[in-house]
């Protein structure tokens, strides 16, 4: 049985072409007229169509949706609970039935979709109360080029605000051999910058901190995160705890320690002694960018306490999301503000040494 996409009472939001005046909204409904439909032969589904009257655009309802330009409609839904549930790019190609490229590219995909939804929400609300601060290690294409995600946790919510990356030089116990790897590629491809923790880390604190005077900030012992802080035009009170200390729920850093075991644990890439690493440091940044949407919008703070979200406990939502919810509607980057380090997420600028070719987002149709 055949059915419309949008039917004759369906009014466009806005123009999707960024370069539009009428990108933010039509002002007058005078702005825009229909212009026929097609029928999508995937299932047979006949959608409108309608054109800006200012730049000449047209478009259809299919515009507006996360599966815009996809010929498997149901891969997105079908992909996002399996990537926080712990599974491997080539695993969800085997369950679902593609190829593990088309899910490469649907994690992109799905990533940056919840940059910006996570941006859009979280912008309406500033940061409350204390934040705990800290980064743990994974490491791109090989064990010699480690990297450190940085992560910021509200103390009383459990929200997740905001991460950064950097790239660090390989350390620890090697071998003669292996110094002499490591000797070769970084004359090779050139040295990680030994600043980088206090950069990155004081780029995420300007962003969670923006629209702040004064804060509270809980960090364990690294010495990169005084001189961080000391960068930010805020006044910070910042505390250390040892990082020795048992990781209890006593423990001022217990939020962002325990997030860190829900993304060693949901996150193929970041278990220990995987065969599944990233392969590129973009692809783990937006990894990170579904799991956090998914930990703060849908997934409770507690499992003995089911049905409260971190979101929920800032007052940003009401109820926890589904997926259905998640992906109910296309977002567009002008439309929202990105921070400096997610729009290069988004754009996918992020480059590893090592590879010849680094894939940039510079699709016309894809978001």
């Amino acid at each position: 049985m055949r059915t419309d996409a949008g039917g004759p009472g369906w009014t466009p939001p806005h123009c999707p072409n960024p370069k539009c005046p009428n990108h933010s909204h039509f002002p007058s409904p005078r702005l825009w007229r229909r212009r026929g439909s097609y029928l999508r032969r995937g299932d047979q589904t006949r959608v409108q169509r309608a054109e800006c009257r200012t730049c000449g655009v047209t478009f259809s309802h299919a515009t507006f949706t996360c599966e815009y330009w996809l010929k498997r409609r149901d891969l997105p839904r079908k992909i996002f609970m399996r990537l926080v549930g712990g599974m491997c790019n080539r695993q969800i190609a085997r369950d679902v039935g593609c190829s593990p490229e088309t899910v490469h590219r649907l994690v992109a995909r799905l990533g940056r979709h919840c940059m910006l939804l996570h941006m859009r929400l979280w912008q309406q609300r500033p940061p409350v109360g204390p934040l705990v601060v800290d980064g743990f290690e994974s490491f791109e294409y090989s064990q010699y080029h480690p990297i450190h995600h940085h992560l910021a946790v509200e103390a009383e919510t459990g929200f997740w605000l905001y991460h950064t990356d950097s790239e660090l030089r390989r350390k620890g116990r090697m071998t003669s051999r292996q110094r002499r790897r490591r000797e070769q590629l970084e004359r090779a491809f050139g040295r990680p910058d030994p600043q980088s923790i206090r950069k990155d880390m004081a780029e995420l604190l300007e962003t969670c901190l923006s629209n702040c005077d004064r804060a509270e900030i809980h960090s364990d012992e690294h010495r990169s995160y005084p001189p961080a802080i000391r960068a930010v035009e805020c006044r910070i009170l910042h505390r250390v705890t040892n990082s020795k200390r048992p990781r209890t729920a006593q423990n001022p850093l217990f939020e962002v320690n325990l997030l860190d075991l829900i993304i060693r644990h949901s996150q193929s890439n970041h278990r220990r002694e995987t065969i599944a690493w990233s392969k590129r440091r973009q692809a783990s940044a937006e990894r990170l960018s579904i799991l956090q949407v998914w930990r703060n919008y849908m997934k409770s703070r507690r499992e003995k306490a089911p049905g409260t979200t971190p979101a929920m406990l800032r007052g940003i939502l009401d109820a926890p999301l589904r997926v259905a919810d998640v992906l109910r509607k296309r977002l567009f980057p002008g439309r929202i503000g990105l921070p400096p380090r997610w729009r290069r997420y988004y754009e996918r600028l992020v480059e590893t040494r090592e590879l010849a070719c680094n894939r940039k987002h510079a699709c016309r149709y894809a978001f």
